[in-house]
This record gives C-alpha cells, sequence and structure tokens, in this order.
C-alpha cells in the first residue's frame, strides 16, 4: 500500500521544511509549494492526494481561494494558520475544510489532527513498513520477511504505536493514553514491561531507544 500524499501550501519556508521533514519521517509522502497560485496550476496535472495542509495567507492565491480546487479534487483540508481571529476560522470551517490550527503548533498535535482527518474520511494508510517488519494496524497482523509474528494484543498496540511514529520519541503518557485511554491510572510502568518484551521478542534492542525520562524511539537507522 503506497504512502498518504499531502499537500502542503506554506510560504514561511521554515515552518515549511519543519513540517515537511516531520510528515516525511513518520512516512507520509510530502508534495510542498509556497505559491497559492502555483499551487493550483500544479493540480492540474497532480491532484492524487489524500489531504491538504494550506495556509491562508498566500502569494498568488489565498488559502480560502485554493479551498474551490480541493473541492474539485475531493482533497480535504486542513487549515494551518497565524490568522487567530474567530472569523476566519468560522469561514474556514463553514465552508468545509475539515481542521483549522492557529500557528504556532506543536507538531505531534498537527500529527494527531492529520491521523484523525485520513481515518474519518476514510483514507489513512494503516500500513507500517519498518526494516523487514509489515504492521497492519487495521488487521491487527504483524509480519516480518512474510512471516506472521503472534503478539499479546498490549504488545501489538504499544509496537503500532512505536511503528505509527518512528523516528520520534513518543513519551509513556502518549502510549498510555492511545492504547489505555485518559482514564487509566495504573502503573505507568506497565509500558516498560511491554517495551521489555517487544525488545526480546523482536530483537530490537538497540533500535527501540530509551529517551531518559521521557519514552521510547524506534529508531531507523541510517546506512
Amino acid at each position: 500500500m503506497a504512502a498518504n500524499r499531502i499537500l502542503l501550501v506554506e510560504d514561511d519556508h521554515a515552518i515549511a521544511d519543519a513540517v515537511a521533514l516531520n510528515l516525511r519521517t513518520v512516512g507520509y509522502e510530502v508534495v510542498a509549494f509556497d505559491d497559492g497560485a502555483i499551487a493550483a496550476a500544479s493540480l492540474e496535472q497532480d491532484h492524487s492526494f489524500d489531504l491538504a495542509l494550506l495556509d491562508i495567507m498566500l502569494p498568488g492565491m489565498d488559502g480560502f481561494q485554493l479551498f474551490a480546487l480541493m473541492e474539485k479534487y475531493n482533497i480535504p483540508v486542513i487549515y494551518m494558520t497565524a490568522k487567530t481571529d474567530s472569523e476566519s476560522e468560522v469561514r474556514g470551517l463553514k465552508e468545509g475544510a475539515e481542521d483549522y490550527i492557529v500557528k504556532p503548533f506543536e507538531i505531534v498535535t498537527l500529527l494527531v489532527r492529520i491521523e484523525k482527518v485520513l481515518s474519518r474520511t476514510g483514507r489513512l494508510n494503516q500500513v507500517y513498513r519498518f526494516q523487514d517488519f509489515t504492521l497492519d494496524a487495521e488487521n491487527r497482523t504483524l509480519t516480518r520477511a512474510g512471516e506472521l509474528i503472534d503478539l499479546p494484543p498490549l504488545e501489538f498496540d504499544v509496537f503500532a504505536v512505536l511503528m505509527k511514529n518512528k523516528n520520534r520519541t513518543v513519551s509513556r503518557e502518549r502510549i498510555l493514553n492511545e492504547i489505555w485511554g485518559e482514564d487509566y491510572f495504573g502503573d505507568i510502568r506497565t509500558v516498560d514491561v511491554r517495551v521489555a518484551n517487544l525488545r526480546k521478542k523482536l530483537g530490537l534492542s538497540d533500535e527501540i531507544r530509551t529517551i531518559s525520562k521521557t519514552g521510547y524511539r524506534l529508531e531507523e537507522r541510517r546506512k
């Protein structure tokens, strides 16, 4: 299954570069533009995107103007903008945008919102790969070089969170919230136990790194 493709239209190069880098790190394919009119022209040739991240204040054509093209090609939109007035937010959402996020924002917040929109619109690719592992979150299967690996449900869920966020540090609290829910009041060390089991069973003692006082990171070593 191909990676989800995301169109990014943002004229602040520092923000665009940071967003694109983080999206690519977790497995998305990103096509970026810094001019609304150029992005609009490119859509005539290539509009096979699963989601668009649009700034509102853009040269050439603003984000609101671009939205009509996104509707034409059935591309869901998340606005990410410095415009904090409620009028702009109401307009964006009323016209049909899936979400509206105000700068500055945490990258992890953007990633969560992207995943929710892709899931809600039925476009989320739930197949994740790391080395020779393939994890299918929808069908709850994990294979290594094509051979099925049987993991207990909670260990599978922990590994799925690490796979979805490979090369990014994931806190113990976030793992707990995603799997056990925000109302879980048990021992946070339950995450450590599951991770220790995964390292042993999957032979990933080096790749699943402990990040001091924070959590874990599934790290893909560059050759």
